[in-house]
């Protein structure tokens, strides 16, 4: 059997400070569709979950990429350096 879920009483409210300007384009769509305030806040926060997830996950594979290509990069030029330095001691050896 599962557990009563036992909430307390506003565990479930949501305060937030947000812009005139916004709040008014928030009043003007619920105004437009014949919607509550509370119902297009909460149809706002459904949808916009899901495109905050997928903002932020491609944030981290950028990340990660540029990170992975910095690395590689770095790797080149310390080859190369590494190469000159060896061309450049053959040169007086050979002299």
């Amino acid at each position: 059997m599962t557990e009563p879920i036992t909430r307390l009483r506003g565990q479930h409210c949501l305060n937030i400070f947000v812009s005139y300007q916004l709040k008014e384009r928030i009043m003007e769509l619920a105004e437009k569709y014949d919607r509550t305030m509370a119902d297009m806040v909460r149809t706002l926060i459904k949808v916009g979950i899901p495109v905050m997830e997928g903002l932020t996950e491609a944030e981290e594979r950028i990340l990660r990429d540029s990170i992975s290509l910095a690395r590689k990069l770095r790797k080149v030029r310390q080859m190369k350096i590494e190469e000159e330095g060896y061309e450049n001691d053959q040169l007086k050896t050979e002299l």
